[in-house]
């Protein structure tokens, strides 16, 4: 009952169309109709090079989402695998996609804390020279790409690991804020981590500690404008996950559920349930502000979770990312204005095109519903 009512509450806003007649009149009996042409509300998947080239994937994709983040296409392993060679063309290829169908997309990442995957030979660099290396990448990354990403990732998942600080000294994270956002003033950087929605057995992501670590970089300077919770969950507790959010809602920042999915361990039916939880709960919270899925597809597979098969079949976690789609969206709004001239009716938001006929004269109109809004009047003359 939360979840709807915060839905109806936060994400939709009231609209009444008042059609008249080119004296003002007000004209009963004019014919309505009203159609949805795109969300306010950026709701998305990963994607991986598997999409390039791959026409039925690019268009299923196109059908359903407004939002990507490469997988693992920006990382630094992946763009400069060998020192001194660095190579954008995949993620080049894969920007083409996004661009060509108005899709806005996250850089995900500059830096990742975790040694696992930072690239070899930057681990085999001695202090100054990894310095440098450093330098080579933020530079080189955010000439590139400036004014391409919506968000950058900046140092993904410092909470739980520390390779760069460990080897350049505590302000070295907040050195790559400075420079990113130097380089992209317009890009919104994100802290970026696990486990702080997911569970409460994580002593090194608690709410807290995520809290504190993003003040001490605010403190140091760092533009920080983002809260990104990655959200790879196996038994969600709902409870705990809108505890924290409304914790973070406090900072006054957007928050984003960036790569959400259900472990792979859970069977195919309970994943969809849980997924369907998450989901709900993060479109009913009113300082989250876009949701991505972790769900790039492979020939083997995804990370965790798929939503179809590679023939585009969908899983039943795919059904439920299909119905809840459908189910915040507008459907089509189709009437006769009243006795005063006015249509009216509820819709998500984001941007609309109507036509109102009345005899043989008629005119077509858009208008956005936007947060801000309280009742939306809008007026059309015949």
């Amino acid at each position: 009952m939360n979840q709807e009512y915060k839905i109806h509450t936060e994400r939709k806003r009231a609209v009444t169309l008042h059609i008249t007649d080119a004296q003002g009149n007000k004209l009963q009996g004019a014919t309505i109709r009203a159609k949805q042409i795109s969300k306010d509300f950026p709701f998305g998947s990963a994607i991986a090079k598997t999409i390039i080239g791959n026409l039925p994937y690019q268009n299923w994709f196109v059908k359903r989402f407004n939002a990507a983040v490469f997988e693992n296409e920006l990382k630094w392993y992946a763009t400069e695998p060998e020192q001194g060679k660095t190579n954008y063309t995949i993620a080049d290829q894969m920007l083409e996609f996004v661009r060509a169908n108005q899709i806005i997309a996250r850089g995900h990442n500059i830096f990742w804390e975790d040694p696992l995957y930072t690239p070899s030979w930057v681990r085999n660099l001695t202090d100054e020279e990894l310095r440098s290396a450093v330098e080579s990448r933020i530079q080189s990354l955010m000439k590139k790409y400036g004014g391409e990403f919506i968000h950058w990732d900046v140092s993904n998942e410092m909470l739980h690991f520390d390779f760069y600080e460990k080897r350049l000294g505590r302000n070295a994270t907040l050195h790559f804020f400075e420079i990113a956002h130097q380089s992209d003033p317009l890009a919104t950087l994100f802290m970026n981590d696990f486990n702080v929605v997911e569970t409460c057995a994580d002593v090194n992501s608690t709410v807290d500690d995520y809290i504190s670590r993003l003040r001490e970089l605010q403190r140091g300077g760092a533009t920080m404008d983002g809260i990104g919770l990655e959200g790879h969950f196996t038994v969600p507790n709902i409870p705990l996950m809108r505890a924290v959010l409304d914790k973070l809602a406090t900072l006054g920042l957007p928050i984003w559920l960036t790569e959400i999915d259900i472990s792979k361990t859970i069977d195919k039916q309970t994943q969809a349930i849980y997924l369907e939880e998450v989901l709900r709960e993060g479109f009913a919270h009113p300082s989250v502000t876009g949701i991505m899925l972790w769900t790039a597809l492979h020939p083997n597979g995804c990370y965790q979770m798929c939503l179809t098969d590679y023939d585009l079949n969908n899983l039943p976690v795919g059904n439920v990312v299909d119905k809840l789609l459908t189910e915040w969206r507008t459907g089509k709004q189709e009437g006769q204005t009243d006795e005063h001239g006015s249509y009216s009716f509820y819709g998500f938001l984001g941007e609309y095109k109507v036509i109102a006929t009345y005899g043989d004269k008629s005119a077509n109109a858009t208008f956005s519903l936007s947060r801000g809004d309280e009742t939306r009047h809008f007026s059309i003359h015949l």
